[in-house]
């Protein structure tokens, strides 16, 4: 084969045809791919005889082609391209595959009639051990791009053609097939190699293409169904603000198709709230902001994180954010902290009439949907109630938020209660404060002492049960909110309505369900029961057994208790840490039985083992609160001579409280003695 940039000399080919086929001799300057190829055909073939044609049949070969579906659709644009330049040259540009088989052909009709009427044709093999030496057979043998012109092949039928090819190679270098061309001697042209090298190597860079691309397509599709699974919503927008990614939750979550929004400009379907506005425009990453997105003219709150992607240099390239409903995060932070009921119904324990009805209007409330109120003493276990019946209605999934009004000072409620919005009262509040009404969201906002709210913030809470929104202080976002709301008082509201102390509509949105608890010493009969409840709690947590002496259960059940079930588990609890170490023995035993401590008399607090008040270090008796008000009406009303006005003032009280109080502690003004008014 003569160098690709030379025309070849075709008498010079022939000589050294003549002389090897007769003499087996090879001229010095023959090309040595032809010189092995023609020790290869040799034995096999007879130089002046015709090729000996092998097709696949046309059953096979269909199934061939499909086989090598990806290499014929890569190829073939060549071939079209390829044959465009040379269109008219009288050449066939053929494909074959890795055992030698024509796969596909593209040429001028002329040509392409005559070189099947030779046999060369799709489905015909080109490999030595059966047409000699051609290009296409050496261009596979070889690994090597090949040009073989004229007698340089080795059957003397191809001496009047000239064949080009150049291998084919996986990106694994094995071959996949050979592409060239076939035409006559007398056309062939010294460029002709380049050409078909050029189209290999096309087709070989654009397979390595093809596999990258799914390559990179598969790690998205991993990457998108990562994002897909996770439980937050994911958008991805670059500079331009197109949007690269959103994943099912996150359009979920806005109300948008991802398919429809993939690909399409940001601000077509929402609008970034200030904050997300001027992170972006700063190119600063922020972490866990409450904001925002307005899509199709509608605010949704979302806890949001946002990502910025840079280059080397720092220069943003993409953003993401991650999305989270504030609910989900409210609830979450409301269950880490503890605020999720435990108590249910079963807690409420006791066998007296009063308790009986307790547990039934309980029941009811857990099933209903509207407010409820508990109205008890001071220690009557309301906030227990509040929980258990929480727990067991709908909204035990969500979370159970108690505040307890009292606490919270004046000055602070309505930001307490309302919360603010970021920068409503210090610019540099990295962001602002939920209503405690979000926080309960989806579940129950329990009001503890609720007599104590100030009127305005009576006024507020009034409009967020009415309507179910909320506007955060310094704020002008309405935002929904769904929480059922539980109240309890140690006074009755009714009188507190006449004092022009409560709101009377917000006491009838209070009270659809309303449930009054009786101080233990009205139920003695739950008594019992609550005493063996307390210790075997208490057995449970110090790991040992706590009885009672019949002498010290008779001191219990003889005690009035007015500070109701709080007093009685603090005295319970005293009485066994004062018993400990002190163990019950067994007649006849060597030593403790069972691990087991009594509570005798003498382990009990004073005032229960005496049934007297207690006493302080100063020696005066420390009273309970209804023991000091009883006293102190009484001393005013007889200071008074029975003038219920004068002993009024003398109390600092107005003159219906004070017949409010006397009612509730049972005093009647012939207790003054003399009753004048």
């Amino acid at each position: 084969m003569q160098p690709a940039s030379q025309q070849p000399n075709l008498d010079h080919i022939q000589n050294a045809w003549q002389e090897f086929v007769t003499h087996n001799q090879f001229a010095p300057d023959l090309d040595p791919l032809v010189v092995r190829s023609w020790q290869r055909s040799a034995p096999r073939l007879n130089p002046y005889g015709a090729p000996q044609w092998t097709y696949l049949s046309d059953e096979v070969f269909p199934r061939s082609r499909q086989k090598h579906a990806a290499l014929l659709a890569l190829a073939r644009p060549l071939m079209e391209d390829v044959y465009q330049f040379i269109e008219g040259a009288g050449a066939l540009i053929l494909l074959t595959d890795s055992t030698h088989c024509v796969l596909d052909e593209l040429g001028d009709e002329h040509v392409r009639r005559q070189v099947q009427g030779w046999g060369i044709r799709p489905g015909a093999f080109l490999d030595e051990s059966r047409v000699g030496t051609n290009a296409f057979a050496i261009a596979l043998t070889e690994s090597s791009p090949v040009q073989i012109v004229g007698a340089e092949h080795f059957l003397i039928p191809f001496h009047s053609y000239s064949t080009v090819a150049a291998p084919i190679f996986d990106l694994d270098g094995s071959p996949l097939g050979v592409i060239g061309f076939i035409q006559h001697v007398e056309k062939h042209t010294a460029h002709a190699l380049g050409v078909v090298v050029a189209a290999a190597k096309a087709i070989e860079s654009q397979l390595s293409a093809d596999l990258l691309m799914r390559e990179a397509n598969a790690r998205a599709s991993e990457l998108n169904a990562a994002l897909d699974a996770i439980s937050d919503g994911v958008l991805a927008w670059d500079t331009r603000g197109v949007v690269m990614h959103l994943n099912d939750h996150a359009g979920q979550l806005l109300g948008l198709e991802p398919k429809l929004v993939v690909g399409r400009a940001l601000n077509e379907y929402l609008t970034l709230s200030e904050t997300l506005a001027r992170a972006v425009a700063s190119g600063e990453d922020a972490r866990e902001v409450e904001t925002s997105f307005v899509v199709n003219n509608s605010p949704r709150e979302f806890f949001v994180t946002l990502r910025v992607l840079k280059k080397e240099d720092g220069t943003p390239i993409q953003y993401i954010a991650t999305l989270r409903r504030t609910e989900q995060v409210r609830q979450l932070v409301t269950r880490l902290v503890g605020a999720q009921a435990r108590l249910t119904l079963d807690d409420i324990v006791g066998n007296s009439p009063a308790t009986r009805r307790i547990r039934k209007q309980a029941l009811a409330a857990a099933n209903a949907k509207g407010n409820v109120l508990l109205i008890g003493e001071e220690g009557t276990s309301k906030n227990a109630l509040a929980r258990a019946i929480h727990n067991s209605s709908k909204r035990a999934a969500g979370p159970f938020l108690a505040i307890n009004c009292r606490a919270i000072p004046r000055d602070l409620v309505l930001g307490e209660f309302l919360g603010y919005e970021q920068g409503a009262f210090n610019a540099n509040t990295p962001s602002g404060q939920p209503s405690k009404f979000e926080l309960a969201n989806g579940g129950t906002l329990f009001l503890d002492q609720v007599d104590a709210l100030p009127m305005e913030m009576q006024t507020v809470l009034g409009r967020v049960i009415e309507f179910g929104e909320v506007i955060r202080l310094g704020g002008t976002r309405v935002i929904p909110v769904d929480v059922r709301v539980m109240a309890s008082t140690e006074f009755d509201l009714e009188r507190r309505l006449n004092e022009l102390a409560f709101r009377r509509d917000l006491y009838y949105r209070l009270s659809p369900l309303m449930i009054n608890i009786p101080p233990l010493r009205e139920r003695t009969g739950d008594i019992p029961v609550l005493i063996d409840r307390l210790l075997e709690k208490l057995s449970r947590q110090f790991g040992r057994t706590f009885k009672l002496s019949p002498r010290a259960r008779e001191r219990l059940l003889k005690y009035r208790y007015p500070g109701n079930i709080t007093e009685l588990e603090g005295v319970i609890e005293r009485s066994a840490l004062q018993c400990e170490g002190e163990y019950a023995v067994s007649p006849g035993a060597r030593g403790p039985s069972d691990n087991v401590l009594v509570i005798k008399p003498e382990h009990l607090p004073p005032q229960v083992r005496e049934r007297r008040t207690i006493v302080s270090r100063s020696g005066e008796p420390v009273r309970t609160m209804t023991e000091s008000e009883h006293m102190a009406i009484l001393a005013a009303g007889r200071a008074a001579n029975g003038n219920l006005s004068a002993a009024a003032r003398t109390l600092g009280i107005g003159r219906s409280t004070l017949w409010r109080k006397m009612k509730e502690l049972e005093i009647s003004s012939h207790d003054f003695g003399d009753v004048s008014n």
